[in-house]
């Protein structure tokens, strides 16, 4: 009677394990490794090695479908050029995002093109205040630099020497006129720069708009 119980456990025992072995072939659960070398030639492994590694694998079921691949190991120099490319992308992408951000912004503070357009007059019209200062300092600079002159002339007709004084005060003043004038240049290229700026701002503006235009229900 023991004897027969056993022998039942055994046959049992042999079908569970079968069973199990039927159904991990169906699933494909066993996976392995699979790679081709330098020559091209095909390799299967149930452990991963470097020589996989370095070529990069496949990891494959029992129906030799494949399952996930990994690409091969870099070297230094690939790796560094990979992660230029992606410091690059990276910065491509922030770029964009912040001028999304800035369009967002500025179609928030402009919600026409008649404000938009007010704000760009403002800007020039900054820039002409800061030129008509800067030619009224101008003014009165060069006529003390002709005061200047002249004093020296009226001494030199008197055949009198011209004091050092009046030597270093028209070297300074002259000094003062020169950068007056190099201003007022940086400044009227500055509007000259701006003005051809804004043609540009504001054909982006435009086309801002009109995007969000399209996209209001």
């Amino acid at each position: 009677m023991r004897k027969s119980l056993l022998a039942i456990a055994a046959v049992m025992l042999v079908a569970g394990l079968s069973a199990q072995a039927s159904a991990q072939d169906r699933t494909g659960n066993n996976l392995r490794y699979k790679w081709q070398d330098g020559q091209g030639l095909t390799h299967f492994s149930d452990s991963l090695t470097s020589e996989a590694m370095k070529y990069g694998y496949d990891l494959v079921n029992d129906h030799g479908l494949v399952v996930h691949h990994v690409p091969r190991e870099l070297t230094p120099e690939e790796r560094a050029a990979a992660n230029k490319l992606a410091a690059e992308q990276a910065a491509r992408e922030r770029a964009a995002q912040a001028l999304a951000d800035a369009d967002a912004q500025m179609l928030s503070a402009y919600p026409d093109e008649d404000s938009y357009k007010i704000s760009l007059q403002q800007a020039v019209d900054t820039i002409d205040q800061q030129i008509h200062t800067t030619k009224i300092n101008l003014r009165s600079q060069e006529k003390a630099l002709t005061d200047l002159l002249a004093r020296a002339a009226d001494l030199q007709a008197a055949k009198e020497p011209v004091p050092g004084f009046v030597t270093k005060d028209i070297a300074s003043q002259r000094t003062v006129v020169t950068q007056q004038r190099d201003t007022l240049k940086r400044q009227q290229a500055l509007r000259a720069q701006t003005v051809q700026d804004q043609v540009q701002q504001l054909a982006h503006y435009r086309k801002v708009k009109a995007a969000e235009d399209r996209s209001s229900p």
